[in-house]
């Protein structure tokens, strides 16, 4: 795993781009959130923009690690960027694995969480958070390479 993360000058926090290379796996994306955070530490993020990127990233990196890379092919490179920006944090999320099915990402509806337990979903939840919390979300298959863009805000 290796980044280059936030640095301080003259005692004042300078955004720098953060990147973040991994092979997809188990711990993998607990890894990456983790050195996400301390790269961005500079950047003074209170702890509900840290649990929203927490969030976000988790579903995103987590579904290139079950759907991209699924059990049985060959576990796959993951690159992910972070921009600081005037208007929050830009991401993009790179892999080769399996394209998304159609070409797009799934719709995100919210699911209906006044039902019987067992009548609960298995999945689904995951594209509503992110398409709720990120802003400008946008997927494309690119030279044999899935991209995922977003933007999360900082009340900073």
């Amino acid at each position: 795993m290796q980044h280059n993360g936030a640095q301080i000058v003259q005692g004042q926090p300078k955004a720098t781009d953060v990147h973040i290379s991994i092979t997809s796996g188990e711990y993998a994306v607990r890894d990456a959130l983790s050195d996400l955070l301390e790269a961005l530490r500079p950047l003074m993020l209170d702890v509900e923009e840290k649990g929203t990127i927490e969030l976000v990233l988790a579903e995103a990196m987590n579904n290139i690690v079950e759907h991209a890379y699924p059990p049985g092919d060959q576990p796959g490179p993951i690159s992910l960027t972070c921009t600081p920006e005037a208007d929050g944090l830009r991401f993009l999320i790179k892999d080769t694995g399996r394209p998304m099915p159609n070409g797009v990402t799934p719709i995100g509806l919210p699911v209906d969480l006044n039902v019987d337990f067992n009548d609960l979903p298995e999945g689904g939840f995951g594209w509503f958070l992110i398409k709720d919390l990120a802003k400008d979300v946008v997927y494309h298959r690119v030279d044999e390479a899935n991209q995922l863009t977003f933007r999360l805000s900082l009340a900073s």
